[in-house]
Parts: C-alpha cells; structure tokens; sequence
C-alpha cells in the first residue's frame, strides 16, 4: 500500500491537505489493477494506529507468499484436525441433535443412527470455479451462512448463561457477552484464533464427557419414532438433510484457515485431518444432544427445562452437581466462542472477496460489523431458534450441496492435470468468466430447489 498527496482539482472536490490518495495494488503489480481511493488523513492515521498494536493481523485476502509460510510439522498436521474438532464440538452443534427427537418426533436409534451417516458422508478460492464475477454471488451466500451460524450460537450461549444465573441475567446480555468475546479474539486474526482453538478443546471435552456422566443415566434410548410409515421416513431424510448441511457450512470458508501452510503440504494428509476433526466432533456432539432431547419426554424436570429454552435443557443435564454444574454449564457456553471465531474470521475475508474497494478497508473493520450482525441478528432472534435452525440450515445446505458439485467437477474433469495459479486470483484475464458454473448454479437452484428456496426465505422474512 503506498500513500501519496491527493490531487487539488476543486472541481473534483478533493483537497490535498485534508485527503491522502491510498493506491490498492494487486499481488500481481500490474498498473491496471492498481486502484486510487482517496480517505481522510486522520482515518488513514487511525488504521496505522490500529494496524501497529502489538499482535494484530494486518493482512486481509492478499495471498501469503510462499517464502512467508510456515514449514510443515507433524504438530501443523495434528492442528488441522484439532482446530476443526475443537470449532465443532459446540453447543450450536449439539442444539442441532435436539431437532431429532423434538422437531421430527424420531426415535433414539433413528436419531443416532442418521447422525452418524450423515456426519461422515458430510471464498477467493470460489473465484477459480466460478469466475471472479459470479463467485462474489457465493461469496454473498457464505457471508449469510457463517452470520446464521454465529447468531445461533450467540443465541445458545446467551440462554446457557441466563439459564446459570437463574434469570437474573437476560439473554440479551448473554449474548453481548458471547460476542465481545468472540470478536476480542478473531480481531487479532490467523494466530491468536489458532492457538485459542487448541487449547479450548482440552477443557470443553472434559465438561462434555461430564455431561455424558451426570445427563446418560437420563438418556431414553428405548425412544420410539412417532407417525405412519411414510411420515416417519419423510422426517428421517428432513433431519438427515439438516445434519448433513451442518459440516458442508464450512465448506465455502475452509480454506481460510491453513493459509501459512506451504503449497507442498500433502493433500491426502490435510483431508484426512479434517475429515478426522469434523467427524468426530460433529458425531459426537449431536449424539449428546440426541441423548438429551430423548430423555425430555420421561424427565419433567428437563420438559420443563426445554420449554424454557434449548440452554436451559443443557443446564439441566448438569442437574445433580451443584454449583460445579453451573460451572459447567458456563464453559459449555463460552466454549461456543471456538465455533464463532472461524466464522468471523471467514466473514471478514468474504466481504473483502466482494471486490477492491471492499478490499481497501481493513480486516478488523470487517470483523467488528460481522460481530455486529450477529449481535443484532441473535438479539432479534433468541426467541425463534428452532425455526432458524429448521428453515436457514436447509436453505444453505441446499446451495452448499450444489457448489461443492461445481468444485468437484471442476477438480475431477477439467483440472485433475493442470492445477491453479494461485498467484492470479486477482487477474481476471487469467480466471475463468465463469458463465458456464454461474448457469448451472442457478439452473440447479431453479430446477430442483425454487419451492424450497422461496419457502424457506418467506419463513425466514416472517420470523
């Protein structure tokens, strides 16, 4: 970035006093790309000022460079999966189990069963598939999902920490307090986020496997599924839909996250870390909630629990341990911040995918109004959040399913010899236009999904 006087022209309207002229220049330093974007002296002095505090990211979607990367390590290899373990085994994830028995009125086994075979079958990047242009519309969808995901969990976790203080805390300042601390710790970018997610795992999985101590005794596995033959089968596929759509929301992000490893890095290595990673935390997790929603229909203390809300029924499975439980209880909910980091961080990347001005404007800015919309989002949501979780994560499953088809094809057929130039993603004489990928997106949206896209975006408006 280099800074120089504005012009003077008054016809124009800009002063070369009061205005500095930032020039936004490509990774592949051509002139054409170069972008002038006059800002305000004192805004171009703040973000130095923000920019030089000790830790921060500076860096926005600008490539890593491969002389910057880190070299590969049996312990980088072992975070892949770790990161993706300790941002899934969440209480947003674990609300999505409840859907079984609660919702769709499934039985313990069916439940189980479905949460285990979806689970495992279960960004800039997108301008390589679908051309720059079209892929902004992908990125719009992934900034939608990652701000559902974070308003759910916001959500979750404002109920859990009201539920902990017996109603003298609201959801509202739950929720306020998920977020600060979730934009505390993505503000500061890549590093910080990586490290919080590693050792976060350690004590969310010891008050989870308490869980499964004080709440399993409770579990009613003998649960049955409720309906006719064909009523049962219809619920069957609708929550193995929405169990499936939960691992495929990270699929536009997840590439954000391993930028400083090098180019050399062994793929079959990093798929099978993060297949590891996700599906174990996502499997284990929703069986616990599975657990939890099937001892609802014998337990009135947890019926009277749900109808409260979802955070009062995992508060509940700690019944019996006191105030150790209430303290289990609170991690439980702040160990939701591992989910929404990853999020945030993706979310402010995707706004600066949008295009070079988005660009010019910093990360941390990008982080700070993602936060926001979670924020906004789940205070106007937190007393609607099964139908959020019924009608949003079908709808983005939906698309997700037909972008990862473009990508695979993509791979498989055309490019399985070629390989990309990471280093032109930013040239669009070197990219795709991307008409062919951009019909079939929306010719697949139209033709198998247009009832259920309008449905479920008129139940989203309504809520």
């Amino acid at each position: 970035m280099e800074a120089s006087k504005g012009p003077t022209d008054p016809e124009k309207g800009i002063g070369g006093r009061d205005l500095e002229d930032i020039h936004i220049v490509s990774d592949a330093a051509s002139s054409s790309d170069a972008l002038p974007i006059y800002v305000p002296q004192k805004l171009s002095r703040w973000n130095r000022t923000i920019q030089s505090i000790k830790g921060l990211e500076a860096r926005g979607i600008s490539r890593v460079l491969p002389h910057e990367r880190e070299p590969p390590t049996l312990a980088s290899m072992v975070q892949v999966a770790v990161m993706w373990y300790s941002a899934n085994i969440t209480l947003n994830n674990l609300a999505v189990g409840f859907l079984g028995p609660l919702l769709f009125e499934l039985g313990f086994l069916d439940s189980a069963l479905i949460v285990v075979f979806a689970c495992f079958l279960g960004s800039v990047v997108a301008r390589y598939f679908m051309g720059y242009w079209p892929a902004k519309l992908t990125t719009v969808l992934n900034i939608i999902i990652m701000a559902g995901y974070g308003t759910i969990s916001c959500i979750i976790g404002g109920q859990v920490l009201s539920a902990v203080s017996g109603g003298t805390t609201s959801v509202v300042v739950g929720i306020v307090i998920v977020a600060l601390i979730c934009w505390s710790i993505a503000v500061f970018g890549m590093k910080p986020f990586h490290v919080y997610e590693r050792y976060q795992a350690i004590p969310l999985s010891i008050v989870l496997f308490i869980l499964v101590g004080s709440a399993g005794p409770h579990f009613n596995a003998s649960l049955e599924s409720v309906g006719n033959v064909a009523t049962i089968a219809a619920n069957r596929l609708s929550f193995f839909s929405l169990q499936l759509s939960v691992p495929l929301s990270w699929a536009g992000a997840s590439s954000d996250f391993f930028v400083y490893y090098p180019e050399t890095t062994s793929k079959r290595m990093v798929f099978a870390m993060t297949y590891l990673g996700i599906s174990i935390s996502f499997i284990f997790v929703n069986l616990l909630g599975v657990g939890l929603a099937s001892g609802v229909s014998t337990n009135p203390g947890w019926d009277t629990a749900y109808n409260t809300s979802s955070g009062a029924l995992l508060l509940a499975g700690f019944d019996g341990l006191g105030g150790f439980g209430k303290f289990c209880g609170v991690m439980v909910a702040l160990g939701l911040c591992s989910n929404v980091v990853p999020s945030l961080y993706a979310a402010a990347l995707d706004f600066q995918v949008l295009g070079k001005v988005w660009k010019a404007i910093p990360r941390y800015f990008w982080v700070t109004v993602a936060a926001v919309i979670y924020l906004v989002c789940a205070v106007a949501g937190r007393d609607q959040l099964f139908l959020i979780f019924q009608n949003f994560l079908a709808l983005m499953g939906y698309w997700l399913a037909i972008f990862i088809t473009i990508v695979f094809e993509e791979h498989i057929i055309f490019r399985w010899n070629k390989g990309f130039d990471w280093a032109a993603y930013e040239d669009k004489s070197k990219l795709p236009l991307g008409i062919a990928a951009l019909i079939s997106f929306l010719a697949c949206t139209k033709s198998g999904g247009q009832d259920l896209l309008q449905e479920k975006l008129v139940t989203l408006v309504l809520i």
